[in-house]
């Protein structure tokens, strides 16, 4: 199972709010970003929680769960 962040950075660009910001308030690390941005990281609840809070939004609306596909472990 993955997650895509696209959902993410596009409402971050709709609301102003840059990268820079989220790293120097310290909503999300340089490492976690990059991972996001290349949909290859995963995000704490803590996180998440400060992401929602900060953009007025549910998860659902910064990220969406790809199924595995066939072959995968579906852990």
């Amino acid at each position: 199972m993955s997650f895509k962040y696209d959902r993410l950075f596009a409402l971050m660009e709709k609301k102003g709010i840059t990268t820079y910001y989220l790293r120097k308030h310290g909503i999300v690390g340089n490492e976690t970003l990059r991972k996001l941005k290349n949909n290859t990281g995963t995000i704490d609840t803590r996180t998440l929680d400060n992401l929602c809070s900060l953009l007025g939004c549910q998860p659902g609306d910064i990220m969406e769960h790809i199924p595995s596909t066939e072959g995968e472990d579906a852990q």
